[in-house]
C-alpha cells in the first residue's frame, strides 16, 4: 500500500481519519473513541449492553460528521419500544461528541433488538446557518452499522458502506463512499473498483477496529491498493450545554409556573442530562423573564 501524507503525527486514541483511493473514485474515513467514550460512560451507570450500543452510535456519528463542511452538528437520535427508549448522540464540525441513552436503567439485554425493538432512527443535519435535513432510519437487521447501510442504499445519496464495534472501553467505525466520477468515468469500472474495496472491508473484525492504529487496520485491509492518508483529526468529548442556552429553555416556562418554583424552592436549578452540569437561577437572574408578567404573577 502506497501512503502519502500531509502531516502525519502521533497515532491518537481519539481521532477520525480520512483516506482516499489513488486510482478510484473513492473516499473512506476512520474514527476511533478511546477516552472521550470512558468520559460520556462515566457521566451515567449504563449496562454492558447499553455501553456497547452508545459506542457505535458515537462511532456512527463521527463517521458521518465526516461529510460536513459547514459549521454545525449532526444528531443521531432513536426513539424506540424495547429496553431503550431513547438514545442520542451528537457531532459537530469540530468532532465534540456527546450522548446519552435515557430510560435505559432496567435494559439488561446485549441483544440489538431488545434493547432498541422497533427503533426508528433520525438522522439529522443541523447547520448553524441553514436549513434542517432530517432522514429517518428503520433499524433492522439487528445492527446500526447495517441498518446505515439499507439507508444509504435506498436514499438518493452515494453509496456509502459502515462497519462499527465498541467494547464499553473503546469504540471504533469504519466508512467507505464512493465518490462523483472522475477517476473512473466508466460504471462498470466504478462498480467492480466499489465492490473490491468492500470486499476487503467487508474482513475487518470487530477487535481489529478497536484495537488497531488507522495505518495498521488500512494496511492490513487495503495493501494492494495505493491509498492516500490525511491528517487525522482529534475527537473530544464536549457538552455543547451553557447556562446562557440553559436559561433560554427555563424561558419557554409559564412564568406563572417560574415564579411558583421559586416561591417553593427559592431558586431553580437544572441539570444538562449529557454532562450533569447544574445551574442555579435566583429570582434576579430571571427578572427580565417575568417581565411585563409582575402585576400577574409577582406579589
Amino acid at each position: 500500500m502506497k501512503t502519502s501524507t500531509d502531516t502525519p503525527g502521533p497515532d491518537s486514541g481519539d481521532q477520525s481519519q480520512r483516506f482516499l483511493f489513488e486510482q478510484a473514485d473513492i473516499r473512506g474515513e476512520r474514527a476511533h473513541l478511546d477516552a472521550a467514550y470512558r468520559e460520556i460512560l462515566a457521566i451515567h451507570q449504563y449496562a454492558s449492553g447499553v455501553s456497547r450500543l452508545l459506542g457505535e452510535f458515537l462511532a456512527a456519528a463521527a463517521l458521518l460528521s465526516s461529510n460536513l463542511k459547514f459549521e454545525g452538528k449532526l444528531v443521531l437520535q432513536v426513539r424506540s419500544e424495547g429496553q431503550v427508549p431513547l438514545l442520542m448522540v451528537e457531532c459537530d464540525d469540530a468532532l465534540q461528541v456527546r450522548g446519552i441513552a435515557r430510560g435505559a436503567e432496567l435494559a439488561i439485554s446485549e441483544d440489538f433488538d431488545q434493547l432498541l425493538h422497533n427503533g426508528q432512527l433520525a438522522i439529522t443535519i443541523d447547520p448553524t446557518n441553514g436549513q434542517r435535513y432530517q432522514g429517518i432510519v428503520p433499524l433492522e437487521q439487528g445492527s446500526l452499522a447495517l441498518s446505515l447501510d439499507n439507508y444509504f442504499r435506498h436514499s438518493e445519496q452515494l453509496n456509502t458502506r459502515i462497519w462499527l464495534a465498541a467494547d464499553g472501553e473503546r469504540a471504533g467505525g469504519l466508512l467507505l463512499q464512493q465518490l462523483p466520477a472522475q477517476l473512473s468515468p466508466d460504471e462498470a469500472l466504478r462498480q467492480q473498483q466499489w465492490e473490491h474495496v468492500c470486499a476487503l472491508a467487508a474482513t475487518v473484525k470487530g477487535d481489529e477496529l478497536l484495537a488497531l492504529r488507522s495505518e495498521e487496520l488500512l494496511y492490513r485491509l487495503f495493501h494492494e491498493d495505493p491509498l492516500r492518508l490525511f491528517e487525522p483529526a482529534a475527537i473530544r468529548f464536549q457538552c455543547s450545554c451553557s447556562r446562557e442556552r440553559t436559561r433560554n429553555a427555563l424561558a419557554t416556562l409559564d412564568p406563572a409556573e417560574i415564579v411558583e418554583l421559586l416561591e417553593d424552592l427559592g431558586s431553580i436549578t437544572m441539570e444538562c442530562e449529557f454532562c450533569n452540569q447544574e445551574y442555579r437561577f435566583e429570582r434576579a437572574d430571571l427578572t427580565d423573564i417575568l417581565q411585563g408578567h409582575a402585576g400577574k404573577v409577582l406579589h
